[in-house]
């Protein structure tokens, strides 16, 4: 059971990355086609807290959560961590690369950077009646 839940833990790992990268060029996109929902604010919120994080894990060093999360799972399954499902296959090559951690820190904060920019170009609303 704990390597089902380890692919569980993979797909909500893509679905945030999905979320994070694809949000962005979705609010980019609703900006440039004038969609108001792209400036919802709870929604920008939440995209940007995720970047957030992600960036300030990173320059600290540390793992995704999800990724220890899913790598203790893959542990007590007996698994080795990356290897063997379908799910995990596909997901893994999606979502893990093996390059040194600076390419990392840069390549997060770079991406953090653009969606703070948009946060700061594109301002997000609370109401419907500001814009």
């Amino acid at each position: 059971m704990p390597g089902l839940w380890a692919d569980a833990i993979l797909v909500l790992h893509a679905a945030v990355v999905a979320f994070v990268v694809l949000g962005q060029l979705v609010i980019i996109v609703g900006w440039l086609r004038n969609w108001q929902w792209v400036r919802w604010f709870w929604l920008r919120l939440v995209h940007l807290s995720t970047i957030a994080f992600v960036v300030v894990q990173t320059w600290l060093g540390k793992l995704c959560p999800l990724t220890l999360w899913e790598q203790q799972l893959r542990a007590a399954a007996g698994e080795v961590a990356h290897e063997k499902s379908f799910v995990e296959f596909w997901l893994s090559k999606v979502l893990f690369y093996d390059l040194p951690w600076w390419v990392f820190i840069a390549a997060y904060t770079v991406f953090g950077l653009l969606v703070l920019v948009t946060w700061w170009r594109l301002p997000p609303i609370r109401n419907r009646s500001e814009h």
